[in-house]
């Protein structure tokens, strides 16, 4: 007895559907890769969000506050040597907080809160003292991780990173 083998040959449309289910997933494979890279932070050392490297240690004498620009931060050095990284962002609506070094305090251009040099609050309507970014030390230099905010709701002498 035989055995038949009904083999259907494919046929032109087979083939082009097979083809174009094949290529329209790789397609959309793709596209799908490149959409979720294009969604991944790019940061880089140095940007915000990333480590910043503030400066030397030495670079920054007691009882004085220096604005990073790229950090979008402020180096607090207390008079007993301590550093804070204080974000510029005001509590109340966001406004970025200038320092005023004539009255020795951060005075937001907004509704008019006022933040001691440790960011604590003097004058409402903010809730709260200005947020803190992590500060480390490292052989000498004041490093930043801007992509770490830290809220609080009063000052801590443990918020405070000694050289």
């Amino acid at each position: 007895m035989s055995e038949t083998t009904s083999e259907h040959p494919v046929t032109r449309r087979d083939f082009l559907k097979i083809a174009w289910a094949f290529f329209g997933g790789l397609a959309l494979l793709e596209t799908t890769g490149i959409f979720i890279a294009y969604l991944q932070p790019r940061l880089t050392e140095g940007e915000f969000g990333s480590l910043i490297n503030a400066g030397l240690v030495d670079d920054f004498p007691p009882n004085s506050v220096t604005h990073i620009t790229n950090g979008r931060f402020y180096i607090v050095r207390l008079g007993d040597g301590g550093f804070l990284a204080v974000y510029h962002r005001c509590t109340h609506l966001g406004c970025t907080v200038p320092w005023d070094s004539t009255a020795q305090k951060f005075i937001c251009p907004c509704h008019n809160s006022q933040f001691d040099q440790q960011g604590i609050v003097e004058n409402p309507p903010a809730p709260r003292p200005l947020d803190l970014f992590g500060v480390s030390i490292e052989d000498g230099q004041v490093k930043v991780d801007t992509g770490n905010l830290l809220q609080r709701q009063s000052f801590e002498s443990a918020q405070v990173i000694y050289p």
